[in-house]
């Protein structure tokens, strides 16, 4: 499988349509006007996975002050998303991705290095999209742990 077409600073962030972890429709226009953090995660309830969502958990009310909203994307069911957030207390919004499309369209979904060898997963990415619906930040293979601590650094968030 070839690289994913990776996005950048500048770029128009893919709009999608996905399932949320209470069942309902959630599209990234619908946040047109808002800055949204959209971060893509290999699988819930995995120890990174867990440690990233309890990061963001923690800092959240700094990044809503922030005015930021956080989307956590997956290809996990919505019924293992809700177990993840009951499980954690998590408290932003899941969203499932089972076709891998949304994550194909952000360049988190293709080849990536795992223990030595290059394997075809979901890439650990995080994206910050404006109040216009562009990339301001695209990051990618981002480590699960100390990433979000990082991120808020970056957007000058005081935690």
């Amino acid at each position: 499988m070839p690289q994913t077409p990776r996005l950048s600073p500048g770029d128009a962030a893919p709009d999608f349509t996905l399932t949320d972890d209470a069942g309902a429709t959630v599209r990234l226009s619908d946040f047109k006007g808002a800055k949204v953090i959209a971060y893509f995660y290999p699988a819930a309830m995995t120890p990174g996975c867990t440690t990233q969502a309890c990061d963001f958990t923690a800092a959240m009310t700094d990044f809503t002050t922030a005015g930021y909203t956080v989307l956590g994307i997956s290809s996990d069911k919505p019924e293992k998303l809700s177990k993840f957030r009951s499980e954690g207390s998590l408290n932003f919004t899941l969203l499932s991705d089972p076709t891998k499309a949304t994550m194909t369209a952000y360049g988190a979904f293709g080849e990536k290095q795992l223990y030595g060898k290059t394997v075809v997963g979901v890439i650990r990415s995080t994206f910050v999209i404006d109040e216009d619906g562009v990339i301001e930040q695209a990051q990618y293979a981002v480590k699960a742990k100390g990433h979000v601590a990082k991120l808020a650094r970056e957007l000058a968030i005081p935690l």
